[in-house]
């Protein structure tokens, strides 16, 4: 099975992630997006960081992705294994087609070539509004990337998209409010995947 994660940055992803494989049933491997193998944690640097055009932004989320799938992906799920990825193609849909204007069907067609059009069993939207993203991002004390620092308007733009996505979906679709304590978030997505592991 392959389960993503989704949302806007400060959902809660990266908890939830950790949550689910602490408790699933089923063992799971967790592995982040962009990232996760040497080559895409390398790509993962440059995108965030660096002042690349929004093509080559797009570009190089799905060669990342690519490398990934490749390398760890695939050989995990043909092993029979479980899957869990914080953030996939429907990242790059809504942030990067949506939310930088390149167009979900373009930005997904690059993405089904870089995946062999691979396609989660399920998908977790963390749902939060962009005013509580930029609360629990002002409270983490870090500096933000390039890309978590876009305005307000891009993520209320990359919002509507991922909701869009997932009523396009509602069979692999599942939405959480991420704005519930932690708690509560991993026990509403653990209901979410429990049909998965009957």
């Amino acid at each position: 099975m392959l389960i993503t994660l989704e949302g806007l940055d400060g959902a809660g992803k990266t908890t939830l992630a950790e949550g689910i494989a602490a408790v699933l049933p089923h063992p799971i491997t967790v592995l982040r997006e962009p990232g996760g193998v040497e080559l895409s944690e390398r790509l993962r640097e440059l995108v965030k960081h660096q002042d690349v055009s929004l093509r080559a932004e797009a570009l190089l989320f799905a060669a990342s992705r690519a490398q990934l799938v490749a390398e760890a992906v695939m050989p995990l799920l043909e092993r029979g294994e479980w899957v869990l990825l914080d953030r996939f193609v429907d990242s790059s849909l809504a942030y990067q087609g949506a939310g930088r204007g390149l167009g979900i069907a373009e930005v997904a067609a690059v993405n089904a070539f870089a995946t062999g059009g691979l396609v989660p069993d399920r998908t977790l939207l963390l749902r939060l509004s962009p005013a509580e993203r930029a609360a629990r991002l002002g409270g983490r004390g870090d500096g933000l990337d390039r890309l978590e620092s876009a305005g307000e308007e891009f993520f209320a733009t990359v919002a509507a998209a991922y909701d869009q996505l997932a009523a396009a979906e509602p069979d692999r679709w599942r939405v959480i409010d991420a704005a519930q304590p932690p708690g509560a978030v991993l026990q509403d997505a653990l209901a979410a995947l429990s049909d998965l592991a009957a």
